[in-house]
């Protein structure tokens, strides 16, 4: 990774949450393992900005369905107030500069739908502190992490996906979506 102590550069973390990980209610194959390889990083003092996304759900609507579809419905997950919205361990909000929290009355897939404790966008944040360069890590890579990635590098920021820190729904899916970043000038990088 190319993170290290570069301060126009975040290190973004995605939805590395309970729910997400095994034993979760939408869990992911190597979530949890994630969770220690982020966490790893995080103590290695690289990444000189650092921050977090979490589903936030309060009552996302038709999210959230008895008959998931899988593609626009799902189980519930991440409900506020429960352990699966929670960052799996080892990882802890007061890790991160920044936490933003997504989805509490709709789906929401893209970090930069997420909004502070107070109210701040990510993108604000992001520009306010004078990022210009991310490094997307976190779950699902074909769900979240990818509608982060895009809408960073729509919003004009260099962004690069750290594929060696990603965990997926469907790793099959893994090489159209290799395509569909690069075809949007997001860098797909091993760690």
């Amino acid at each position: 990774m190319t993170t290290t102590h570069d301060p126009s550069t975040a290190l973004v973390v995605v939805d590395v949450q309970n729910d997400f990980c095994e034993g979760g209610s939408l869990a992911v194959a190597g979530g949890a393992d994630l969770a220690h390889q982020v966490a790893t990083l995080l103590q290695s003092g690289e990444c000189a900005t650092v921050v977090a996304t979490r589903d936030h759900h309060v009552d996302p609507g038709p999210h959230f369905s008895s008959t998931p579809d899988y593609v626009d419905s799902w189980p519930p997950h991440c409900v506020v107030g429960t352990p699966g919205a929670e960052l799996h361990e080892p990882l802890r909000d007061d890790q991160f500069d920044a936490v933003f929290l997504k989805g509490e009355y709709e789906a929401a897939y893209s970090g930069f739908e997420g909004v502070t404790s107070d109210g701040v966008s990510m993108a604000a944040w992001l520009h306010e502190h004078g990022i210009t360069t991310l490094d997307v890590v976190g779950i699902a890579t074909d769900h979240c992490v990818r509608a982060t990635a895009l809408d960073g590098a729509r919003e004009g920021f260099a962004v690069r996906v750290i594929e060696g820190m990603t965990a997926a729904v469907d790793p099959s899916g893994l090489p159209a979506l290799r395509e569909e970043l690069r075809a949007a000038q997001v860098e797909v990088r091993e760690r």
